[in-house]
Order: structure tokens, then sequence, then C-alpha cells
């Protein structure tokens, strides 16, 4: 099976910041001075959620600095925007936490989780039986959607609604991945991990921090389109380089330096040095489209106020780039005790919150009416 042919592999060295020494990116990691503020309030919603309960286990996810993520994503979101932030990045970890263990393992059960968290993207989100708040995942992920979708226009509410579904469904294909007979191809790994990093959702609060919504002409044309993807890839690179020991521990396969060394049969290290050989070329592409795009968005005619919000969004870009190598240096989530944490068949203490979503959902699916 694939999912026991990362635990075969031979361990590598945890330091993440030798294995990413050969990592290039071109753009400043700034960092915004409200991030004590929004890792405060995010310990307290987390807690009044039930999302974290206990002391033990609220210290070791304080422990994460997961907050300081977003301040790097967001160098200059205000102190309420940058709260905001660090709650759906809070909510994203402990989601994704919820994949390490037989969960992750389960197609047909992620299905109905994340079907009822696409529930809650309305306008007042589903709606729940009388007298019930809802498990916690699900009642931190409506809280999410509707604080960041006030006073937004529709057409950002449906880009960043189709870009959270996309993420969600994503679990289910690295389920299938660690299912599977033999290991994707890197292209096809790609496909999946490209929606399951979570980096678009993050480009739409760009948007939002900064008080604009790209046309969708703009959005979804070239060269945007290509350094969106080029954004997401940098930070998958790293986050594989950085998360590598983390996973061979945890025997995930979802791991882009793994696909690569089973693909081409080499060893760990040549891999590693590949996918940062790969990091580095798409910076260098982007810092090429950057440099182009102000000269094709003046022969669009695209006007003045709009290539500012454009100035703006491609920044953001760098900030996701340059932050996340940054976080990822000096997060625990990637040492030592990050890799004790999943190692052994362990699993974080608030990485069982999915039961009692799908729970939910299989009481959903089962009271719903039948199409005659």
């Amino acid at each position: 099976m694939a999912n026991r042919m990362a635990s075969g592999l031979h361990p590598v060295p945890s330091d993440p910041t030798r294995r990413t020494a050969a990592i290039r990116i071109p753009f400043p990691a700034r960092f915004s001075p409200h991030a004590e503020r929004a890792r405060r309030h995010t310990l307290q919603w987390l807690q009044e959620l039930g999302l974290l309960t206990g002391e033990a286990e609220t210290a070791e996810y304080d422990a994460l600095r997961l907050e300081r993520l977003m301040a790097y994503f967001y160098p200059d979101a205000t102190g309420i925007d940058l709260e905001l932030a660090a709650d759906f990045n809070a909510w994203f970890f402990i989601f994704d936490d919820q994949f390490d263990g037989r969960l992750g393992m389960r197609p047909e059960a992620i299905e109905h989780v994340v079907a009822t968290l696409v529930r809650t993207m309305t306008a007042e989100g589903a709606p729940l039986a009388p007298g019930r708040a809802g498990p916690p995942l699900v009642q931190g992920f409506r809280d999410i959607w509707r604080r960041a979708t006030a006073g937004t226009p529709y057409g950002w509410q449906r880009r960043f609604r189709t870009h959270w579904q996309s993420y969600m469904a994503a679990h289910q294909g690295e389920a299938r991945h660690r299912n599977a007979d033999r290991l994707p191809s890197p292209e096809q790994f790609l496909k999946v991990r490209r929606d399951s990093i979570g980096v678009q959702p993050c480009l739409d609060f760009t948007e939002r921090c900064g008080g604009y919504t790209l046309p969708d002409e703009l959005h979804d044309s070239s060269p945007l389109r290509e350094m969106r993807e080029i954004t997401g890839d940098v930070v998958i690179f790293v986050n594989d380089i950085v998360s590598l020991a983390k996973e061979l521990a945890a025997g995930d396969v979802n791991n882009s330096v793994i696909v690569l060394r089973e693909q081409e049969g080499c060893s760990l290290e040549r891999s590693v040095e590949r996918i940062a050989a790969l990091a580095n070329a798409r910076t260098a592409r982007f810092a090429q489209l950057a440099a182009t795009l102000p000269r094709t968005l003046s022969e669009r005619g695209v006007p003045a106020e709009v290539r500012g919000h454009i100035d703006h969004y491609v920044e953001g870009m760098g900030h996701l780039m340059a932050g996340n190598l940054a976080w990822s240096l000096a997060t625990s989530r990637y040492d030592v005790a990050g890799i004790a944490a999943v190692s052994g068949g362990r699993q974080r203490p608030w990485a069982y919150l999915a039961a009692a979503a799908e729970s939910l959902a299989e009481r959903v699916t089962r009271n719903a009416p039948t199409e005659s």
C-alpha cells in the first residue's frame, strides 16, 4: 500500500534550516506589528468554540505560533483583519490535522465532512437543528465565513467559496493517494496538492485586506493566473521540504520530495535538491512575469486604480512565498517536538474534531428528503 511506502524510506536530518538553504526567494519577509494581538484573540476564539480544550492542549497549539504566519502573509493588515486571518489560519491547520489518522484514509468519510462545511458558506450559514450549536469544527468555519464575507462583493464571495471548497475536497484526493498501490506521478500529485495547500483562499484574503476585488477578467487572465500557480507551487515545495521528516514519521506520502524520489529512484537528499531547484526556477519565472506586468496592463488599458490593486496583489504573492519560508524555519511544527507529536501513530490532541462533524453530516444525509 502507498501509505506504507513513506515509512520505509530512510529518515533525513530533522533540521529544516539545512534543507532549505538552497532555496532563494527574492522577496522581503515583512512582519505585522499586530501579531501578538492576533495571537491572544485567536487563543480565546479557539477556546470559546471548543476547538481547544484544557491548558496542555492550548499550550501545545500556542507553541506552533501560527498567528506569525499570518503576520508574514498580511504585514499591512489592520489589527481586526489580522485577527480574522489568524482565526481562519488556526482553523485551517486544525482541519488539516484531522487527516493524520484513520480519517485520512477514508475518502467517503471526508466527503461527508466536506459537505457539512460547504453548506455553511451561505449568507446566513447552514441551518442546524433547534438548540444545537453544531460541532466546534463546523461552528468555527461558519464564524470565519460570516466574518470574512461581511460587506464584500458577491464576485469575491463566489471566488472565496470556490477556493475553500476546492481546498477541503482535495483531502479526498490525498486520501486516495494514501490508499493507492503506487504513488501518483508528480503531475498527478500537484493537481491535488495545489488545492490542498490552501494558498488560493489566502490570496483571496489579500484582496480583502486591501479593500478591493480584482475584476474576473484580470484575475483569471495571464499572467496573474500563472503567478498564482507559481506562488502555490513555491509554498508547496518549501512546505514539503521542511515537513519531510514529520511526514516520514507519520507515514504520509503526500509530499513532493517523496513522490519525486519514488519516480526517479534517487536518494531523499537528491530529491530535496531537485525540489529546491524547482522552487528557485518558479520564483525566477515569477520575477520575470512581475517585471513585464506593468507594460502588459498598460497595453490593455487597465485603469490606474486597478493597476494599483494588482500591484498590491502581486506584492501579496511575494509575502506568501517569503513569509511561508520564514515562518517554517521558526515554528515548532517541523522541529523535533513537532515530529514526535505525530510519530508512532500519535496525533495532535485536536485531531479528532472531524468525528463530530462527520456524525452530523451522516444525520443530515439520513434525514434529507428523497426525490420522487
